[in-house]
């Protein structure tokens, strides 16, 4: 065991909990500005999400004065389907100000460790005691200021919360950096794409006189000038089905589905669940075919299964299959939508959407340089999965007790060791 716990009832040990307001007039009202006002979509329980953050300007800011965000406030979700939901504010999003359904936790820094009381109420046990709390006696899901007052905490003393802290703080870090990084790897891919074929900015330097910017063997590939329909000379719009079959997804029945597990089951909204069947193998291009996520597209190289809301788009020939994915998402989906209600595209009319073809050398070069990017983002990928469990398993027994901070350190060090040795080993 680690050292004594002690039982902090939040309410005496916090300088503030409280929620915010949204703005006069609803959603529709945000003005815009350089305050962040923080929803319950943002807050998630590995991380702060940026996307969805909406902006107020200085004078609806100043209406929410009383729940300005500080550097290290702990922000949990109170009201709704997202109930329980907790993370840490990112100082990036700073100033900032919450809504009605987030509150903000702001521990006294000499009694409590903002991130061990965020850790804290992320563990298993907790999350089950908040989701108890939110669903008792009430139609909607909800936690009040009374019920988070009164709420104990253990912890030990603040030098073993510091510890316990820094230890799940150093994997997290971690998995973000990862996360960063293949952002940057996808951007990467997306400007170049956008660059060779949707902007043909080789053909245009061409015809502008510009020195290379590639290398020679490349640069020459390009043509010289562009047709009459604005695309490179020499280049043709062929439909989908001359580089790739279509098949629909099957059902998978519910009881198949679990939140983890080796293989990813795609929806129309992307990854739904997980499973152990497959049908689908390789690098997997899929399609939403219904409703909301209708004619969005995603990627997968491995084993997968497609479930019936959306479609298998399988390339003819492996070395098109960044190419092909990325031309996907580049069409014009919008014009083969049917359907007000409820949007869906048919495989026939995916099948015939024209793509413009610049040639096998052109798409193969592509790939080329794509493919180690990608493979880079799948070993990030793979490495922030093992380090995900790692802090799944250290963390319920770090915030108990149950598990030494030098045995949690030992272990990390172990297994920073081995997957380092394993990424290593896979460039």
């Amino acid at each position: 065991m680690g050292g004594e716990f002690q039982s902090l009832q939040l309410g005496t040990v916090c300088s503030k909990i409280g929620s915010g307001a949204t703005p006069r007039g609803g959603k529709e009202a945000y003005r815009g500005g350089s305050t962040s006002l923080i929803r319950s979509q943002n807050i998630y329980n590995d991380r702060f999400v940026h996307d969805g953050l909406a902006f107020i300007d200085d004078d609806q800011a100043d209406q929410l004065r009383n729940v300005v965000v500080e550097d290290g406030d702990v922000l949990l979700n109170i009201t709704g389907d997202s109930v329980a939901r907790c993370c840490q504010v990112d100082p990036a999003v700073l100033p900032a100000r919450v809504n009605q359904h987030v509150a903000i936790i702001r521990p006294k820094a000499e009694i409590l460790d903002a991130r061990f009381l965020r850790y804290s109420l992320v563990s298993p046990t907790m999350q089950a005691r908040l989701l108890a709390l939110a669903s008792a006696g009430a139609t909607r899901n909800a936690l009040t200021k009374g019920m988070l007052e009164a709420l104990d905490i253990a912890a030990p003393l603040l030098p073993e919360q510091h510890a316990i802290a820094h230890i799940l703080g150093t994997l997290d870090d971690k998995i973000e950096l990862n996360r960063r990084r293949n952002q940057t790897l996808e951007a990467m891919a997306r400007a170049l794409f956008k660059d060779w074929f949707v902007d043909f900015g080789p053909v245009r330097a061409k015809m502008e006189g510009q020195e290379s910017y590639l290398p020679a063997d490349l640069w020459q590939l390009f043509p010289d000038r562009l047709d009459d329909e604005g695309k490179p000379e020499g280049w043709e719009l062929r439909p989908v089905d001359d580089f790739a079959e279509l098949k629909g997804g099957k059902q998978l029945d519910k009881d198949r589905i679990t939140t983890s597990g080796p293989v990813p089951v795609f929806g129309g909204a992307g990854v739904m669940g997980y499973t152990e069947d497959h049908n689908a193998d390789g690098f997997v291009i899929v399609v939403g075919r219904v409703g909301a996520y209708c004619g969005q597209f995603f990627s997968y190289r491995g084993k997968a299964w497609v479930n019936n809301n959306a479609s298998l788009i399988r390339q003819i020939d492996d070395v098109l299959g960044e190419w092909l994915f990325l031309s996907l998402r580049n069409a014009d989906i919008d014009v083969i939508k049917k359907g007000a209600a409820q949007p869906f595209v048919s495989n026939g009319d995916i099948a015939k959407l024209p793509l413009v073809w610049p040639g096998h050398e052109f798409a193969s070069n592509f790939s080329k340089i794509v493919v180690p990017l990608i493979r880079r983002k799948e070993r990030n990928e793979a490495e922030s999965e093992t380090l995900a469990k790692l802090r799944d398993t250290f963390l319920p027994k770090l915030i108990s007790g149950e598990l030494r901070i030098a045995d949690a350190e030992t272990f990390m060090e172990r297994a920073e060791c081995q997957a380092a040795s394993q990424t290593g080993s896979a460039s």
